[in-house]
């Protein structure tokens, strides 16, 4: 059984990575043991639809997997170059051979062959996509401008998503997920005091906040800093000093111990009415007696 692919087969553009190769007239698909796969060390789709996958393993149980999985073979079986998908719903529809094609990559070649296939694909997540660009751009020559243009995307675009992997990981691992987006976490980006993070994350999921209104939090915020970082400093003890900061940590938010002759003050700071109920709620605990 035999199935001519030519080199235009592995991806639309990925030529232009690959100047100097000539159009492979054919070549032999063959099947092997599906247990002989490994999945693509440089895979950047850290995450599969199961919905998809499902959809996939029934059409693959009626008309077996029909576009053979590109490999390349390995000191032990074969590592998958394209087709992990189609691997992944293969195995669940119980077949114990796929159809594959081997090719001989360079190490180079393999990771810039998955990374482009999946980001023309257009199916990763921002954070998968922003790892994507960063190992090309790592690994090759190409700069941003030539990776933009090769991939029919704006140079905007590429460092934007770029600018995410700055973000700290937990903000990382929401936008994977779906529990923030993109432009969540560019406008988090611009959060002078990380130590607000955790507040300002609390507040956007509990009130889900729209990109915009976030915007304004991350700029109340970081005009509230700049406030108290150019207030006198008073001559504060020890004690005191060490006595602010631990109510500082226990509310997560800003605290002032203003201490007087007779009498003394303290301000906690809070920046909606939902962080007001947040913070009485720890003040005000339930007697345990």
């Amino acid at each position: 059984m035999g199935k001519a692919l030519g080199k235009k087969g592995l991806g639309k553009g990925l030529e232009a990575f690959f100047p100097e190769q000539e159009e492979v007239i054919s070549e032999q698909v063959k099947y092997v043991p599906i247990n002989e796969l490994r999945p693509n060390p440089y895979q950047p789709r850290k995450t599969f639809s199961e919905a998809a996958l499902a959809e996939l393993r029934d059409s693959i149980r009626v008309h077996g997997v029909l576009q053979p999985v590109t490999v390349r073979e390995s000191i032990k079986g074969y590592e998958i170059v394209m087709g992990e998908r189609r691997v992944r719903a293969a195995k669940q529809a119980g077949l114990t051979e796929v159809p594959v094609i081997i090719q001989t990559l360079a190490e180079t070649e393999m990771m810039e062959i998955a990374l482009i296939e999946n980001l023309q694909r257009e199916d990763l997540n921002p954070i998968e996509e922003a790892i994507a660009y960063e190992k090309l751009l790592a690994n090759t020559t190409v700069t941003q401008e030539q990776l933009a243009k090769r991939l029919g995307k704006s140079r905007p675009h590429i460092a934007n998503h770029l600018r995410l992997l700055q973000l700290p990981q937990v903000v990382q691992e929401f936008i994977s997920v779906g529990k923030l987006s993109m432009g969540h976490g560019r406008a988090l980006l611009g959060l002078s005091d990380k130590e607000k993070l955790s507040m300002v994350l609390e507040q956007i999921l509990q009130q889900s906040l729209s990109v915009r209104e976030v915007e304004q939090l991350v700029q109340r915020v970081n005009e509230h800093v700049s406030r108290e970082t150019k207030k006198v400093t008073v001559n504060l003890s020890l004690a005191i000093q060490e006595q602010q900061a631990q109510l500082r940590d226990a509310l997560g938010t800003a605290v002032t111990i203003k201490p007087g002759k007779k009498k003394g003050k303290i301000e906690i700071d809070y920046f909606s009415e939902s962080d007001l109920e947040r913070i009485l709620t720890l003040l005000v605990q339930p007697s345990d007696v």
